[in-house]
C-alpha cells in the first residue's frame, strides 16, 4: 500500500485536483509539500490536528514538509465559512501567536533530520516587502473577479457583506503557494476541505503566472457520529496548549468519543497501523462495555501531544478519581482534574465552620439545605463522608497546603483555595 491509498483507507482524502497525476507525484520521487495555520489563536486545536499529522505520515513517507505559519495572512482574517468578519489583531498580537503555534508544530515534524528535514516558513517574511501596486500588477491581473466570486467562501458572504480585505484573501493564500513553488519547488499544498476555494487560487496562480501545475489535497473536516464538529468556533475546542487544555482534559474527551467513532479516530489521529487497529476492532466489538478502542484513542493521542509523562498522569488521575481517592492525588494534579468547576477563594475572615463554608462558598444555597445534605451524607471533603454539623475545616484538609475538594452528591464538585 502506498502512502496515498494508505490516507484514503484511514478517510483522510477528500478532494484532490487530479488524484492521479498527484499518486505519480508521490510514488515515483520526493514531493515537497505545505500546510499553512493562521494564527487566530495562540494555540492550535485538535482541529487542526488532522491536518498536521497528515502532513507527518507523508513526512515519514519520504516527502518534505514545510509548515506556513501566516504572520501576514492572520493580520487579514479568512473568510471562509465565517458568518462575520474577523476582529482584526494587533501585529504584536499575531506576532506572538505565531511563536506559540510554531512551536506547537515543532513536536509534530522532524526539522532536524535528513534530507527531508521540515522547514518553518512565515508569510510575513515575503508579503512585508511587496508594494501595493506590485502585488496588483505582479498577481492581482491574474485573478478575474469573476474568479474570486465563484467561491463558496465568498459566495455565502455576499448577501451579508464581506470587506475588500477578506474577499483578497485567497489571492494572498494563492500567493503563498507561487512564493513556496518558486523558492523551494513545493508542488502539493494540504489543508481542511472548508479551504478548498483558496487552495485553488494557488494552482490557478501557478498556472498562469508561472505555467506550472500544482496539486492539492484536502482532508476532511472530523466530526463526530451526530455531526459536531472539533473546532473552536463551535464553543467545544480541545486546544493542543496543556494550559488551555490539560492532558487529563484531552484525556477524557478521547476516553468519551462514542462507540461508533473510536475506530475510525483510531485511523485519523494515531500512527497505530491499520492491521492493530483492525485487531483493535475486533476485540473491542467483542466487548464495546469495556471501552478498549477508546483507551487506546485516549492514550495514543495524549501521549503523541503531550509525552508519555503526562499520560501516565491523566491515567493516574482517573483511576483515583473513579475510586474517589482524593487525597492520593497532588494539588497540581486535581487542578488538572477539576479544571472548570467552581472555586471559592478562602478568606482571612471567612468562618471554616461546615455549615457556613458550604454556603459561603456556594456549595448548598442555605443553611438549612446544608445542614440536610451533612445529616444525609450528601458531603464529602477530600473524598471523605463528613455528618457532623460542627465540623471545621482546618489546615489537615488542605491538600499540598493549596486546596479542599468538597463533594455534594454524587457528582457536583467544588474546590476551595487559599
Amino acid at each position: 500500500m502506498n502512502i496515498f491509498e494508505e490516507l484514503k483507507e484511514r478517510g483522510l482524502v477528500f478532494q484532490t485536483t487530479d488524484e492521479e497525476a498527484l499518486v505519480k507525484a508521490l510514488t515515483e520521487g520526493q514531493v515537497s509539500y505545505y500546510t499553512g495555520y493562521d494564527p487566530t489563536a495562540d494555540s492550535l486545536h485538535l482541529g487542526h490536528l488532522v491536518a498536521i499529522l497528515t502532513s507527518r505520515r507523508l513526512q515519514l513517507a519520504g516527502h518534505k514538509p514545510y509548515a506556513l505559519v501566516g504572520g501576514a495572512t492572520g493580520l487579514i482574517g479568512d473568510p471562509s465559512f465565517k458568518d462575520a468578519e474577523r476582529s482584526l489583531q494587533t501585529k504584536d498580537t499575531v506576532d506572538g501567536w505565531v511563536t506559540k503555534i510554531q512551536g506547537q508544530l515543532s513536536r509534530f515534524l522532524d526539522f532536524e533530520n535528513g534530507d527531508n528535514k521540515a522547514e518553518m516558513v512565515n508569510n510575513y517574511d515575503w508579503f512585508s516587502d511587496i508594494s501595493f501596486i506590485d502585488f496588483l500588477r505582479d498577481v492581482g491581473k491574474y485573478f478575474t473577479v469573476n474568479y474570486m466570486m465563484s467561491k463558496d467562501s465568498v459566495k455565502k458572504r455576499i448577501e451579508t457583506g464581506i470587506s475588500y480585505t477578506e474577499f483578497a484573501y485567497q489571492i494572498m493564500q494563492g500567493y503563498d503557494f507561487y512564493e513556496l513553488n518558486d523558492k523551494h519547488n513545493v508542488t502539493l499544498q494540504i489543508g481542511g476541505s472548508d479551504q478548498w476555494g483558496n487552495m485553488t487560487a494557488g494552482t490557478e496562480l501557478l498556472r498562469r503566472k508561472a505555467d506550472k501545475t500544482g496539486h492539492v489535497m484536502t482532508v476532511p473536516l472530523i466530526t463526530d457520529s451526530t455531526g459536531k464538529k472539533f473546532g473552536k468556533s463551535e464553543g467545544n475546542a480541545v486546544w493542543l496548549d496543556a494550559e488551555k487544555t490539560s492532558p487529563y482534559e484531552m484525556y477524557q474527551f478521547w476516553l468519551n468519543v462514542m462507540d461508533d467513532d473510536a475506530v475510525r479516530f483510531l485511523k485519523i489521529f494515531t500512527f497505530l497501523s491499520l492491521e492493530e487497529i483492525a485487531e483493535i476492532e475486533k476485540e473491542f466489538d467483542a466487548a464495546r462495555h469495556e471501552r478498549l478502542a477508546q483507551k487506546v484513542l485516549a492514550r495514543e493521542v495524549v501521549i503523541l501531544v503531550h509525552g508519555e509523562k503526562a499520560y501516565q498522569q491523566a491515567l493516574n488521575i482517573t483511576e483515583q478519581l473513579f475510586a474517589g481517592n482524593i487525597k492520593a492525588l497532588s494539588a497540581k494534579e486535581l487542578k488538572q482534574a477539576l479544571h472548570g468547576i467552581p472555586t471559592y477563594d478562602v478568606q482571612s475572615e471567612d468562618n471554616l465552620n461546615l455549615i457556613d463554608i458550604l454556603v459561603t462558598a456556594g456549595v448548598s444555597p442555605s443553611k438549612r439545605q446544608a445542614r440536610e445534605d451533612v445529616q444525609n451524607g450528601a458531603i464529602y471533603i477530600n473524598g471523605d463522608r463528613v455528618q457532623d454539623l460542627d465540623y471545621t475545616l482546618s489546615d489537615t484538609d488542605k491538600i499540598d497546603g493549596e486546596l479542599t475538594v468538597i463533594r455534594r452528591g454524587k457528582k457536583k464538585y467544588s474546590v476551595l483555595t487559599y
